[in-house]
């Protein structure tokens, strides 16, 4: 028994130390969460500039209010940026926090923190480790969604409000996926076949997106967006091609893909630079 009880002690012990904030987080911006309790320092985050961010005004003016405003230790909203695929959500999150950032002084930065989908489960532990900070954070995870009977999803609820404790004052959450509702439908189907109220299941289901208070809708571009986009590379890179040129190699690169968004404007710059031996800097 007294063998038992130290193996407890010393476990217990572990997981104390293991969730020891960090003395590195002055030093850097931007870190990724480990389920082990590490914060991982991210010294270049890969992101793209704020104003090469075509065809996605309104949702990048509300959510720089929101960020602005959390920055500021007024009332802001978690946040879920869902729609297309290559829309640019995850890249919006990252100029965000860099265009914030840009305009405060070392003590007032915002630290991102990248919580991997599959680490959801964890996430009350970074929350415990992020309450006692005198810092303010953006926790983000990328292509948040769950499927088949995944119920990690029950964290991320309990976190966004549901909880006793809740979300701590000096943390934020933004998330992106391609489904509004982040569940998948076979899921909510299965919670209403075993349900003895169908009703509710589905209710209980759909609430987890419910929990965010700003949902941002990226849709798919136009022919016009998705060239201005082109355009826009090309111009920051200095990439030399006629319009006409440009325009026809642009149109049938996406045709090729069969898509037209963000992404793939980014990889048809990324060919043309490429092939024309530029450099993609600055």
């Amino acid at each position: 028994m007294v063998r038992a009880l130290e193996t407890i002690a010393a476990h217990l012990s572990a997981n104390a130390s293991t969730l020891a904030a960090p003395a590195s987080l002055d030093h850097a911006d931007a870190f990724v969460w480990h389920p082990d309790g590490r914060l991982s320092a991210v010294p270049r985050v890969s992101r793209v500039e704020l104003f090469l961010l075509k065809g996605i005004d309104r949702m990048r003016d509300i959510l720089i209010e929101n960020t602005e405003r959390f920055a500021d230790s007024l009332p802001a909203n978690n946040a879920l940026l869902w729609g297309a695929r290559g829309m640019g959500k995850s890249s919006l999150v990252k100029a965000t926090h860099a265009r914030i950032n840009s305009e405060r002084k070392a003590a007032d930065r915002l630290k991102l923190i990248e919580i991997h989908r599959e680490d959801i489960e964890s996430l009350p532990s970074l929350m415990e480790l992020l309450r006692s900070s005198p810092f303010r954070f953006i926790v983000f995870c990328d292509d948040l969604s769950f499927d088949g009977n995944d119920a990690s999803y029950k964290s991320l609820k309990a976190v966004l409000e549901g909880g006793i404790e809740g979300r701590p004052d000096n943390v934020i959450l933004y998330a992106t996926s391609n489904r509004r509702h982040l569940l998948s439908r076979d899921m909510i189907e299965n919670e209403r076949s075993t349900a003895i109220n169908p009703g509710e299941a589905v209710e209980e289901k759909v609430s987890l997106s419910d929990r965010f208070g700003l949902w941002l809708g990226f849709h798919r571009c136009s022919q016009d967006e998705y060239l201005a986009m082109v355009k826009g590379y090309c111009g920051h890179f200095g990439i030399k091609v006629t319009d006409e040129d440009l325009e026809r190699e642009a149109l049938e690169w996406s045709t090729t893909r069969g898509s037209r968004s963000g992404r793939v404007a980014w990889q048809f710059t990324q060919e043309l630079a490429g092939r024309l031996g530029v450099r993609l800097t600055g």
